[in-house]
């Protein structure tokens, strides 16, 4: 069966399901009207008689009044009151005799004995226990039919009069069931008639209408093969090998899963060049925006949150004039710029906080001469390019020293292992001839040793600090590698009266880096911290996710540092502390070099100032695929003093 016969089989086929199912929807609802309607007009007779009834037995009790006041005389009379009134008889066989769906009527006492009754034979007997016609009406379409078309029975309408709050009087309309069936025949039988032309004219139209939705698939199939094949390669297309191969609808779905395949192919390179863009994006400090022709942001770095305090998803999608506020001077200078249309290079804008702020503009030509695809604007921040030529000097520097240290210690180490062998031996001379030979010979000897082991371990600090380092990288807790390191120097800072104050958040901050050498790099800044505040005080640690980077700082309430000094604390052999090396912070900041990441710092080192003091910010890489936090190793978290509870 070819394809397109399934099809039109299939939408009749389901045409004729739905079709189905919402005409017994129909006859089901016509059904629970009908007998609704019968529950009704059954309830206004019952009501008839039951007015009847209170009307022969006020009446009867009047002509004819107990002869005491005991229960049993009141039944007597009351019975003889039903019994000798002829409009309660009247209208009871009427009702039998015209209703089509009425069975009897009867009236019964509170015990349920038939007091009058339209059929004799149940006189002074137990009323037969009947299905209630109000519990029908309210119960579902499937127990109608059933209790209508199923087993023959009675159904009762019951309508009590109450004396005293309870009843004394019940009246009794029953229904058959039969009668019930009959009078609901005609009505159905043209509700199922009509429920089964709908289905087949529905079956024919919806054959008609699939018939016609899919002689278009043909159109289709040669335009797609038109996009999918060259003009030689459809020449060159092999003829259909059996019926199926020629059905439009197989053709159809052929060539779209070769356009399928292209596009996956597409997609792929897309996707690729995609993933690159934007790590090339989030490793840029410059702030970059890609407009469209009518002034929406379709790309928005990372950085960009740095300009205007806003996160970058908040602003793709938006129009130029709400990103950038007129009221602002950034958002004036971009703004003006945009409305003159011209290429605008490296200009200096001063924002309110004092940045200065270069604004690029690059209109983008679409090549053919139709005028601008779009504008590529760039935001550089002035501060951010000197610190970064400051740590590419720093870096150079570094290099150098590093190219250098490795061919001086090479050098001069050789010379000194001669002269100490050479003043061993001298030493032994004169220790062999007395001190009295040489006039204190000896002390200068001495002298010159100790020198010569001071310079042999300068020599080979300089060489360990140019030995390449081979890095072992895991995955790590950057809270656990932190937490490790302020517990080592714990006692220490207890001893120096200073409180480490963690504040490294509930979720885990995955980085890839040798956790031996992360943990040097921050073993020197503490030491440092606690070094800067003599007196003691409060050093804070706080761990946090900037982006692609971990971030971890560390801030000391010490005397800070001087402007003039603070270009040069990461040069090697550089301090200002008097017994120190110059050597800590410089490695540290080759570690931080080699593991990809940063180290910042910034100083107050006015006395007058609150936020006096030191910040060193550490930037590792985060792992790959921690994008969202997840378990790993155990760490320290939340916040803690350490010079209280460590």
């Amino acid at each position: 069966m070819r394809l397109k016969t399934k099809l039109v089989v299939s939408a009749t086929g389901l045409t004729f399901a739905i079709v189905i199912i919402l005409s017994l929807l129909f006859v089901g609802e016509l059904l629970r009207q009908r007998v609704e309607q019968t529950a009704a007009a059954n309830d206004v007779l019952a009501h008839e008689v039951l007015l009847m009834t209170r009307q022969a037995v006020e009446s009867g009790l009047r002509a004819n009044p107990p002869s005491d006041l005991s229960d049993g005389a009141l039944h007597a009379a009351v019975t003889d009151a039903l019994r000798n009134n002829d409009p309660l008889d009247d209208v009871m066989n009427a009702i039998v005799r015209y209703s089509p769906t009425v069975e009897d009527v009867s009236v019964t006492d509170a015990r349920g004995v038939t007091l009058v009754s339209t059929d004799p034979d149940a006189v002074d007997h137990p009323a037969s226990h009947r299905t209630s016609l109000e519990s029908m009406q309210t119960g579902s379409i499937l127990y109608q039919t059933r209790q209508v078309f199923g087993r023959p029975q009675v159904l009762d309408t019951v309508q009590p009069l109450d004396r005293n709050g309870k009843p004394f009087l019940v009246v009794h309309v029953g229904v058959r069931s039969t009668f019930l069936k009959n009078s609901y025949q005609p009505w159905l039988r043209a509700a199922i008639l009509f429920a089964l032309l709908a289905a087949v004219a529905a079956m024919i139209a919806a054959a008609l209408l699939a018939n016609i939705a899919l002689r278009p698939i043909e159109e289709i199939s040669r335009q797609l093969e038109k996009l999918t094949l060259q003009a030689g390669e459809m020449a060159a297309l092999p003829p259909p090998q059996n019926k199926s191969d020629g059905d439009a609808v197989v053709r159809v779905a052929r060539t779209i899963d070769r356009l399928g395949e292209q596009m996956r192919t597409k997609e792929a390179g897309y996707t690729a060049l995609q993933a690159n863009l934007n790590q090339m994006l989030d490793t840029l400090r410059d702030g970059v925006l890609l407009f469209t022709a009518d002034q929406r942001a379709v790309m928005v770095s990372d950085a960009v949150a740095y300009f205007l305090n806003r996160s970058e998803g908040d602003l793709v999608g938006r129009r130029l004039e709400e990103i950038f506020e007129p009221e602002t001077a950034l958002g004036a200078a971009v703004l003006e710029a945009f409305a003159s249309g011209d290429q605008v290079s490296s200009e200096n804008v001063t924002m309110e906080d004092g940045r200065q702020v270069q604004i690029s503009l690059d209109p983008i030509d679409d090549g053919l001469g139709g005028g601008s695809m779009g504008t590529l604007v760039t935001l550089r921040d002035v501060e951010s390019m000197m610190q970064l030529g400051q740590e590419l000097e720093i870096s150079r520097r570094l290099a150098a020293i590093g190219r250098l240290t490795a061919g001086v210690g090479h050098e001069v180490k050789n010379p000194i292992n001669a002269m100490v062998v050479h003043l061993e031996l001298l030493r032994s001379k004169l220790t062999g001839a007395g001190p009295e030979a040489f006039g204190g010979a000896q002390r200068h000897v001495d002298i010159l040793a100790n020198e010569m082991q001071r310079l042999d371990r300068v020599v080979q600090t300089l060489a360990d600090f140019s030995r390449p380092m081979e890095l072992k990288l895991r995955e790590h807790d950057l809270r656990s590698v932190v937490g490790a390191v302020v517990e080592l120097t714990a006692a220490e800072m207890q001893e120096n009266n200073v409180r480490v104050i963690v504040d490294a958040g509930a979720e885990p901050l995955a980085v890839r880096v040798d956790a031996e050498l992360v943990r040097q790099a921050l073993l020197n800044l503490l030491l440092n911290g606690m070094q800067a505040m003599p007196q003691g005080g409060a050093l804070r640690i706080r761990i946090r996710r900037d982006h692609q980077f971990g971030v971890v700082e560390v801030t000391d309430e010490g005397e800070g540092i001087a402007p003039e000094v603070l270009p040069r604390i990461f040069e090697l052999y550089f301090t200002t502390k008097p017994k120190g090396s110059g050597i800590g912070l410089a490695m540290t900041y080759r570690i931080l070099q080699m593991h990809g990441g940063a180290l910042d710092v910034r100083s107050n080192a006015d006395p007058l100032a609150m936020d006096r003091g030191t910040t060193f910010t550490l930037r590792l890489p985060v792992a790959a695929g921690a994008g969202e936090p997840r378990k790993i190793a155990a760490g320290a978290a939340g916040r803690r003093s350490v010079g209280e509870h460590v």
